[in-house]
């Protein structure tokens, strides 16, 4: 793929990414990692959202004021879920990429109906404390496998009871420990270049002047008729890549 070109498919995903991120406060990763999995293929799209997911969800961490009590709360779960993306990314460098293509398709699709349905599931304290170390390695161990961080993980969080701000500052540290794991793990398995890590740098502008578009369309868009219209997309999007990836296997 021409260089220019792959310039402009990477810009133009983070724009539109970072603009679903600014409108509803979630979505740049899965977006990003969707679209340019079709375009560019599964290993350089979690190379490239590498360096606009650490920052915009690191900064969505740091924010809220809650961080010491989310941690003690979670030590557990994060621990799991970024020490296991190192045996997702070993696979990653075993398995037939077609596969992992479709397990991100079926991935995403999940995340999507699940959102669609207003599913929500509620655990009780021993069951968050028992279920955390488990569900930290699915996590990572997908996260590793095709860069998606959101299944089991979200789920997870969005059961535990936490407050809107707390829930929003909990995925944007796991996220960040998610993304710092996997940009280590890809490297250490020479599967990060120079080359899509400058991308990757470059990508984080666009992906921040589409946060600006998007909190700005927030105002005058009802955020639940926006968040309908983007699950649907992403459901469509996801069902693409599985069907995509599984033609390819066959």
């Amino acid at each position: 793929m021409p260089e220019l070109f792959s310039l402009f498919v990477v810009s133009a995903t983070f724009l539109l990414a970072g603009t679903v991120k600014g409108i509803i406060g979630l979505g740049l990763p899965t977006v990003s990692l969707a679209l340019l999995t079709v375009t560019l293929g599964l290993p350089d799209a979690m190379a490239l959202i590498l360096v606009p997911s650490l920052i915009t969800n690191l900064w969505q961490a740091l924010v809220g004021g809650n961080g010491w009590v989310i941690f003690r709360r979670l030590w557990l779960f994060l621990l799991s879920a970024s020490a296991a993306v190192w045996l997702g990314v070993a696979v990653l460098t075993r398995v037939n990429l077609y596969w992992l293509s479709a397990l991100l398709g079926v991935l995403i699709v999940v995340y999507s109906v699940v959102a669609l349905a207003g599913l929500n599931l509620t655990l009780t304290k021993k069951q968050e404390t028992g279920l955390a170390p488990l569900v930290g390695l699915i996590n990572g161990l997908l996260t590793g496998m095709t860069g998606a961080f959101v299944v089991p993980g979200v789920f997870y969080l969005q059961s535990i009871g936490l407050a809107r701000d707390m829930l929003i500052q909990a995925m944007g540290m796991l996220f960040t420990v998610s993304t710092l794991a996997l940009g280590i793990s890809l490297q250490a398995n020479h599967l990060l270049t120079v080359e899509l890590g400058q991308m990757s740098v470059v990508a984080l502008l666009p992906a921040i002047i589409g946060m600006t578009i998007g909190q700005r369309i927030r105002i005058k868009l009802p955020e639940q008729h926006f968040r309908r219209i983007f699950f649907i997309s992403l459901l469509i999007l996801g069902a693409y890549i599985l069907v995509n990836s599984s033609f390819s296997i066959i």
